[in-house]
């Protein structure tokens, strides 16, 4: 139990960590990636106003018009500018350092200008088919090899046409600068995460102790007052039994008889079931014939439901083996037979099935059933839980039956759930 408490802890801590770890690292990249194509785009909006490549220049001005320089000089200023916004805004030497082409269509879909001195690796033919492409997607602008991109369309003042300016802006640096963020930032915290789970090992051992403490005093109780109570049981049930063979046809004293039998049996599962929370309780695992083992158990069982009334089947797959503790897995179909005995209803049917699905082996046992309130099928195992306290009481039950499968099954990595397949069943289905 520990060990599950410990591993829960440690699952938890590490999930945790690993989700603000996960949401600060994309929301880091995730920024980085939108101030930088913002950034880009605001180059591309500026430079695809500039005089020579949105639309034609003015009379007084030349195609590329060259940079101003010197103290107290304004940016060039006129039709073929968007805004007064000057390239070295973007830093002193952004003017030397941005490559970019544009491509210019006319209205009719002719390419009538191709600017391209702003970059050497891409000629006019190239420039023109990524263009081509871009246009075709309909989009304004986005990402187009490691080209950043804007498609603009001008109307000329003068005639009236309407021309299409695609213009790709050099973003490889800054591609390279997202992939490292994104590739640092990812290894960093898988290496925060690594140092993390370390540090959570380590301390959580000393964070378990005192629960670790608690249980094993529960444990200890338990089986100091199972010990303690066998003494007084055994001598009641002496008595009784001496009492009964003087009047043997008294009430009280069957009855005396009947709760200290059930007393014993309670007593017995309880230190049973503290064990059963012990790191490992089944230390002789083996591998045996599961089909044998089942079929010891059925054939026992089949006379008592017989005497019973009870409609009882069995379907046990024939060369299961399994590796674990052959007496625990008994153990199991046992207490799912005599609950199904027990609480099913009167002329009742029951049915046992064991059989193999992929490497899992699987044991269900349905019986009949009749609850006159709802019911929480997982609740069935809590210990002491009963669904109607006076049937459970004539019936001659503990409560923890199915807390000890559970237990047992556990121990085994396997797990035990309860469902209602249809009104009036319940089915226990165990997976080892």
């Amino acid at each position: 139990m520990i060990k599950k408490m410990r591993r829960r802890f440690i699952l938890v801590a590490i999930l945790a960590f690993a989700m603000v770890s996960a949401v600060l690292i994309a929301g880091i990249n995730v920024v980085n990636y939108v101030q930088t194509t913002e950034r880009q785009d605001e180059m591309t909006a500026m430079l695809i106003g500039r005089g020579g490549l949105s639309q034609e220049a003015p009379p007084d001005m030349p195609d590329n018009p060259p940079m101003p320089t010197g103290e107290g000089l304004q940016p060039p200023q006129g039709p073929g500018f968007d805004d007064n916004r000057d390239i070295r805004e973007f830093g002193r030497e952004a003017q030397f350092t941005t490559r970019y082409f544009a491509v210019t269509f006319s209205e009719s879909g002719e390419t009538e200008k191709v600017d391209a001195d702003f970059i050497s690796d891409i000629d006019d033919e190239t420039a023109v088919e990524y263009a081509q492409k871009v246009v075709a997607t309909g989009k304004e602008k986005g990402y187009y090899n490691h080209f950043r991109y804007r498609v603009k369309s001008i109307e000329s003042p003068d005639s009236g046409e309407v021309r299409t300016v695609v213009l790709f802006l050099d973003s490889e640096t800054q591609q390279q600068f997202i992939n490292r963020l994104l590739m640092l930032s990812v290894g960093i915290g898988i290496l925060g995460l690594a140092a993390v789970f370390v540090l959570i090992v380590i301390l959580s051992r000393k964070a378990m102790r005192p629960f670790e403490k608690n249980i094993e005093r529960q444990k200890q109780f338990i089986t100091d007052a199972g010990h303690e109570l066998k003494t007084p049981i055994t001598s009641i049930t002496t008595s009784a039994d001496i009492a009964a063979m003087e009047h043997p046809e008294d009430e009280w004293i069957a009855n005396i008889q009947k709760q200290t039998v059930r007393l014993s049996k309670l007593t017995a599962n309880l230190v049973a079931l503290s064990r059963l929370d012990e790191e490992e309780p089944f230390a002789d695992k083996s591998s045996f014939s599961l089909s044998d083992a089942a079929w010891e158990i059925a054939e026992s069982f089949t006379a008592v439901a017989k005497a019973k009334k009870k409609a009882y089947t069995q379907e046990i797959a024939d060369g299961l083996t399994y590796y674990g503790n052959r007496e625990g897995v008994q153990q199991i179909i046992s207490i799912l037979l005599d609950n199904a005995l027990k609480y099913s209803t009167e002329t009742g049917d029951i049915k046992l099935k064991v059989y193999a699905k992929g490497k899992k082996s699987i044991i269900e046992v349905e019986n009949s059933c009749r609850f006159e309130q709802a019911i929480d099928p997982e609740r069935l195992f809590d210990r002491f839980y009963r669904v109607e306290d006076s049937h459970a009481t004539s019936t001659g039950g503990t409560g923890i039956g199915l807390s000890m499968a559970r237990a047992i099954a556990e121990a085994h990595n396997g797990k035990i759930e309860a469902f209602l397949p249809i009104e009036g069943k319940i089915c226990f289905k165990v997976t080892l």
